[in-house]
């Protein structure tokens, strides 16, 4: 979800969910491409697995450059813009999820056309703490949840030419079978509305704000000297209809999926993004859904 995987997730098409039906698939490990590496998902000529070394994640550094800054216009330090990469300090402890197009011809650096940041709570813990901390306080509700494993998404992009089904649906098999592999309890991170002035969203913030809010035990809130409050106007004023057309599809496919938001935007000027967070206890997450992609993420593993 953040870092960002807020801005470009705008484009993923992930209303392909809304194609899915329940199917089971074999047990995912068993796949490697051709030079050993274990994938997680294959759907004809694309493939999704960890990035296997610093090359692929400074290739995929160049494909989310080419995103936020060459698409999105984001603004980043400038030895990011000198060598043309999006990369941070998070970027070393994370796992990178990638896709690949094996058509494409050359090294694998030249197919990664999508990719996801993979950062798990121990990994985090023991390294400064999740990205999203910056502008949310998840500490909390973290804390409410002592032995949870939580795993915080960000940084999804995907290249304009395959912002499709089955990018979306090989992205969601990686995490997934991830999140598996690794007994995680629930996911989060940032979603974005592209734009620095939240009142041009003032229906779909005030919709996740009533409709999709986290409360109780998963409320969760933006820092107080950033938020930005979401409720700009009454429910009872609010088309549903017509906010859901409104919201990015990712929040659209993460919210279908069974997550919530916080309560409270954020605004990201260097990528000039309204911020939110986003979510996902796995014991939320539709059995459809679940389903289609495999209680042993077998879905496209076979």
């Amino acid at each position: 979800m953040n870092d960002k995987e807020n801005l470009p997730g705008q484009f993923m098409t992930i209303e392909a969910l809304d194609y899915i039906l329940p199917e089971t698939g074999a047990a995912v490990g068993h796949l490697h491409d051709e030079a050993g590496n274990e994938l997680l998902g294959r759907i004809g000529s694309l493939e999704t697995r960890l990035a296997a070394n610093d090359s692929e994640i400074d290739a995929a550094q160049s494909v989310r450059y080419r995103v936020f800054v060459e698409e999105m216009q984001a603004q980043l330090p400038p030895e990011a813009m000198r060598i043309k990469r999006d990369f941070d300090r998070w970027d070393a402890i994370c796992d990178h999820l990638l896709v690949l197009d094996r058509k494409i011809e050359g090294e694998p650096e030249d197919q990664i056309v999508a990719t996801y940041r993979l950062l798990r709570h121990d990994v985090a813990m023991a390294s400064g703490g999740f990205y999203s901390s910056g502008e949310f306080d998840v500490e909390p509700l973290i804390a409410r949840h002592e032995g949870m494993r939580f795993m915080e998404l960000g940084r999804s992009c995907v290249l304009p030419e395959y912002r499709g089904k089955r990018t979306v649906e090989l992205l969601w098999q990686g995490n997934w079978a991830y999140s598996l592999r690794h007994n995680i309890g629930a996911m989060f991170g940032c979603a974005s509305f592209h734009g620095a002035d939240p009142q041009q969203h003032a229906l779909a913030l005030s919709f996740l704000y009533h409709k999709a809010r986290a409360v109780g035990e998963w409320a969760v809130s933006a820092r107080s000297e950033q938020a930005v409050d979401m409720n700009f106007m009454p429910a009872e004023d609010i088309n549903d209809r017509k906010a859901l057309v409104s919201l990015p599809p990712l929040i659209k496919g993460y919210l279908r999926l069974g997550a919530m938001i916080g309560d409270g935007a954020v605004i990201d000027h260097a990528f000039n993004t309204t911020d939110v967070l986003v979510v996902l206890p796995i014991a939320a997450i539709s059995d459809r859904y679940i389903n289609y992609y495999g209680a042993d993420a077998g879905r496209f593993s076979a």
